[in-house]
Parts: structure tokens; C-alpha cells; sequence
């Protein structure tokens, strides 16, 4: 049997949780950056058919994680999880490139060709949400907290917190190339094909905390439990805990799907690729400093003092204009948001019961992803509709996002403050140093 994990992270352990962690986030990126750019220039423009592709997989994997998430619980094991897991998303990453509506034509007739490719490509991004997020939201992450300890999670959070902004710089540096000649099948078979390797290896190479508490009761009864009001009753801190990550995900989401388009077109900065870069690439080394705060000073003691700075970053990008102004405070909004989420994402890991901790992904998943997704872009859309600012695109009158977007996103940050006065009421940090 494996020995407990301890409060010094060790050299493998670290060495698999960055492997992959940033190839599962490459994986994620080239889905949530690339797939809609794929669609729209291959197989059709139509924009009831990118919302389609991002809610149904957003729903995907959310029920993915709650599925896997349990299942490993019940098996008492999460390598298998991870090394099959990350193989088939591989596989399935890479079949997107073999479907356009000429290879959908050879299905039906060429009249139907395109629905074909709508109906093929939606139904494969489901396929590979759910495979991704199985293998990563539900088994990885659980993993992850079955090798930390309450003493090192904070750090580890924050690195796990970069990985995403460092898989969007690595596959826009490295891959983004093809994309621009049009050489997708290529794209998707090269990051298929890393993610599928990576799978295969970590099948002999992944160790540590393996042999964990299995819980009770019917495999159903393990994927419900934690939606159950009884179960949200006995654990209220952990669900307080959630309602916060919650809420910032909700002010995340009210500006981020609008921050490219608001740089280069409301601001008038044509090089936003360089803006982007810098503001990933500080935000990235913020999150990672800050999650070695987090774990010397204690996350429930600094946490109201990092969102205080990430809504300072927020209200700083509502006024500045020049580009490195924007920089600055892009680096403040973003790298405040990540380095508040791994302080959460450390605590819903030490609340965490033990014979449960794959079925509390899913949870984490409908508060991290699920919720944010489904209301917060909304939000940002109403503010921008609100404000009524336009450009002309060739000759097409189009909407431009404006400043009022950074205010909305602060204004939804603050009411984090409700649960997080709930968790320290609750006396959750004495629980969490006792537990240490």
C-alpha cells in the first residue's frame, strides 16, 4: 500500500500534477478556444450553433464529473481513471478534425451535408467533455487531493490555478500556426495525440495515495449524495465554500468572454495578442506566488484582502486606456480571480470527507463551471446591450463591448463577502488548523 500523502509535496508527485494538469488544460483550450473557430470557418457561421456547442458541453461535463467522480470513489482507485480517460480524450480531441461537411456529405445527401457536420460535431464535443472531464475535473482532481494535505494544497492550487493560461499561451504560440493555414486535421491530431500519450504513460508512471476510503450505499445514491439537502445541511462550510467560488466565477464570466473584442475594438489596441500575453503570463506567475502566500499566512485570513485586489483590478481596467495601463490591470483582475480560487479550491479540498472526495468534483464542477458559464455571460451581454456603444466591422454596424463590463464583474465579486462571512461565522478556519 502506498504511504500517505505528507506536508512536503515530493519531486514525482509535483512532476505529474504539472504533466497533467497543463496537458489537460492544452486539451481544454484548444475545446473552449479553437473548436467555435473551427466550426464557424468549416462548417457554418451560424451562432444558435456555437452557444449549442458551449452549453451542451458545458452539461456534459458536469454530469460527466459527477458520474466519474463517484465511480472512482466506489472503485477506490483513480489511475485507471485518469491513464483510459486521457487516452479516449485524445483519441476524441483528434477526431474533430476528420468531420466538414464534404466527409458529412458522403452520409447523406449534399443538401444535408452541413446539418450532418452540426449534428456530428456536437455530438463529439459531448463525447470528449465528458471523457475530458472525467479523466481531469473528476479523477485528476480527486487524485490531487488524495496526495496534499491541508498544509501544501493552497500551493499546489496555485499552480493548478496557472496551468490554464499557460496551455492557452503554449497552444497559441506553438499550434496557431496550423490554424492560420487552415490545417486543422493536423491541430487536432498533434494535441489528440500529446494527450493521449500522456494518458498511456501516467498508466505506469502515476503513483501515490491510491487505496482510498470507499463510501456506502448504491452507486446512485453516491452520485446524489452531494446534491441531497441533508447532505448540504451536515456540511455547510463546504457548501458555503462552493457558493463563494460560485460567485466569483459569476463575476469572471461577466467580462472574460468579451475581454479580447472590448481590447482590440473598443480600445483601439491592435496588437491585443501582446496585451494578452503579458496579462497571462503575470497573471500566471501572481497565481502561483500568491497560492505560497495562501499556504504561509492561511486562506480564510488572506482571502477578503486577494478579492479586495481583484476587484481593484477590475475597477482599475473600467478607466485605463493606454496599453500598459491595461496590462497592469489585467494582470490585478485576472491574477487576483486565480489566486482567490485556489485559496477556495484548497479549502473545498480540506472539507472535503474522505470517501468522497471524487463525488465533490462534480460539485466543484457545477460551481466552478456549470453556474459561472450559465449566468454570467449573460450579465456581461445585458450591460453591453445597455450601453449601446457600436463599431463598423466593413461596413456592418456591430456592438462593442464597453468599460461598464469591469464595473458589473466588481459589483458581483463583492457579494462573495455573504459566504465568506458565513465560513468564518462557522468557525471553518480553527476546524481546518485543528484537522492540520
Amino acid at each position: 500500500m502506498s504511504q500517505p500523502p505528507v506536508a512536503q509535496v515530493g519531486a514525482r508527485t509535483w512532476s505529474w500534477i504539472v504533466l497533467l494538469g497543463l496537458i489537460g488544460q492544452v486539451a481544454w483550450a484548444v475545446e473552449n478556444m479553437y473548436l467555435n473557430v473551427f466550426v464557424h470557418e468549416t462548417i457554418t457561421d451560424n451562432p444558435q450553433v456555437l452557444a449549442l456547442l458551449v452549453s451542451t458541453s458545458a452539461v456534459a461535463a458536469t454530469v460527466a464529473t459527477l458520474l466519474v467522480g463517484a465511480a472512482s470513489d466506489r472503485r477506490g482507485r483513480r489511475r485507471e481513471f485518469i491513464a483510459i480517460g486521457y487516452v479516449l480524450w485524445g483519441i476524441t480531441t483528434a477526431g474533430f478534425g476528420l468531420i466538414s461537411p464534404q466527409s458529412a456529405g458522403e452520409l447523406g445527401s449534399a443538401q444535408n451535408a452541413v446539418a450532418i457536420a452540426v449534428v456530428s460535431i456536437v455530438l463529439l464535443d459531448c463525447v470528449m467533455s465528458f471523457l475530458g472531464s472525467g479523466a481531469n475535473d473528476a479523477a485528476f482532481q480527486a487524485w490531487v487531493t488524495d496526495n496534499t494535505v491541508p498544509a501544501n494544497r493552497a500551493k499546489v492550487d496555485g499552480v493548478i490555478q496557472a496551468m490554464p493560461l499557460l496551455a492557452m499561451l503554449l497552444v497559441f504560440g506553438a499550434l496557431d500556426p496550423l490554424t492560420q493555414d487552415g490545417a486543422w486535421g493536423a491541430f487536432f491530431a498533434v494535441v489528440g495525440g500529446v494527450t493521449a500519450v500522456v494518458g498511456a504513460a501516467s498508466w505506469w508512471g502515476l503513483r501515490g495515495a491510491e487505496a482510498v476510503p470507499r463510501p456506502s450505499g448504491s452507486y446512485l445514491s453516491s452520485v446524489l449524495h452531494g446534491l441531497r439537502p441533508s447532505t448540504v445541511r451536515g456540511n455547510p462550510w463546504l457548501y458555503y465554500t462552493l457558493a463563494a467560488w460560485a460567485v466569483l466565477g459569476v463575476s469572471f464570466q461577466v467580462f472574460l468572454p468579451y475581454l479580447i473584442i472590448y481590447v482590440e475594438k473598443y480600445l483601439g489596441i491592435e496588437g491585443y495578442a501582446l496585451v494578452l500575453a503579458c496579462v497571462l503570463i503575470g497573471a500566471s506567475v501572481l497565481s502561483i506566488l500568491g497560492g505560497r502566500l495562501l499556504a504561509a499566512h492561511g486562506v480564510l485570513r488572506a482571502l477578503p484582502i486577494v478579492v479586495v485586489g481583484y476587484v481593484t483590478g477590475l475597477l482599475a481596467m473600467f478607466v485605463a486606456r493606454a496599453q500598459p495601463v491595461v496590462i497592469l490591470a489585467g494582470i490585478a483582475a485576472i491574477g487576483g480571480f486565480l489566486v482567490a480560487v485556489a485559496g477556495l479550491s484548497a479549502t473545498v479540498r480540506n472539507l472535503t470527507p474522505a470517501d468522497r472526495v471524487g463525488q465533490v468534483q462534480g460539485l466543484r464542477m457545477i460551481a466552478a463551471v456549470l453556474v459561472p458559464s450559465v449566468i454570467g455571460p449573460f450579465i456581461g451581454a445585458a450591460v453591453i446591450s445597455g450601453a449601446d456603444e457600436t463599431y463598423v466591422d466593413l461596413g456592418v454596424t456591430k456592438q462593442v463591448p464597453t468599460p461598464w463590463i469591469f464595473i458589473a464583474a466588481a459589483v458581483v465579486a463583492l457579494l462573495v463577502v455573504l459566504p465568506l462571512r458565513a465560513l468564518q461565522r462557522a468557525g471553518v478556519k480553527q476546524q481546518q488548523e485543528t484537522a492540520a
